[in-house]
């Protein structure tokens, strides 16, 4: 496969990525939200850590900004990995499955990256009020910015029987998680590498054989 068509998936992929995160972040406060379905709502927050809101400074004895710093270069080093093995499976000759799920993981790194490095620089802060783009007085400094998450899928809001030993009467929810389109087409990268394993990673040439 030539260059051209992932380039042009991961183009689109980071367009429709951070096109939605601006738009969030210019028209809702943090933590507002706008039911679309019963199921599903866009619900604005901003993530500091990882995957589901997790921080370094959570499993590491470091400080908030520092484990923040480390866990932006940590992403700018896996990408530049990530980048250079999509570069060499295309170089390669490798089928379309596993093209299409890297560059699928590609662009959502990228996007995510993106937020992490500079949106602190790029807005002022959501707490109660709409985030200006460009602000004389952004919310950080440059690879402090925080993701922006919105898609939020409660697709079972209820709570526990009463029988229930220990959890009855609780509420329980299910999706909880928040996330962007960027954790979407990582999820999905990693999910075709899952299903579809033994034909993303036939060596070159072993289909037609």
């Amino acid at each position: 496969m030539r260059i051209r068509q992932p380039l042009i998936l991961i183009v689109l992929i980071l367009l429709a990525d951070q096109i939605s995160k601006i738009y969030v972040k210019t028209h809702f406060e943090l933590e507002e939200s706008v039911e679309v379905f019963s199921w599903f709502k866009i619900y604005f927050i901003e993530n500091e850590g990882a995957a589901w809101g997790t921080k370094l400074s959570d499993l590491l004895p470091l400080g908030e900004r520092t484990a923040k710093l480390l866990l932006t270069l940590f992403r700018m080093v896996a990408i530049g990995g990530i980048g250079y093995w999509l570069w060499d499976i295309l170089r390669k000759g490798y089928n379309r499955t596993l093209i299409l799920a890297v560059c699928l993981i590609f662009a959502g790194a990228v996007g995510n990256i993106i937020d992490s490095i500079f949106y602190g620089v790029l807005f002022d802060h959501s707490y109660h009020q709409v985030a200006t783009f460009l602000p004389e007085e952004p919310y950080d400094s440059l690879f402090y910015g925080k993701v922006v998450d919105m898609l939020y899928f409660p697709l079972i809001d209820s709570h526990w029987p009463e029988w229930v030993p220990g959890i009855g009467g609780n509420s329980f929810r299910f999706f909880a998680p928040v996330f962007n389109l960027a954790d979407t087409a990582i999820s999905t990268g990693v999910g075709i590498l899952l299903v579809f394993n033994k034909r993303a990673f036939e060596k070159p040439g072993q289909e037609n054989a």
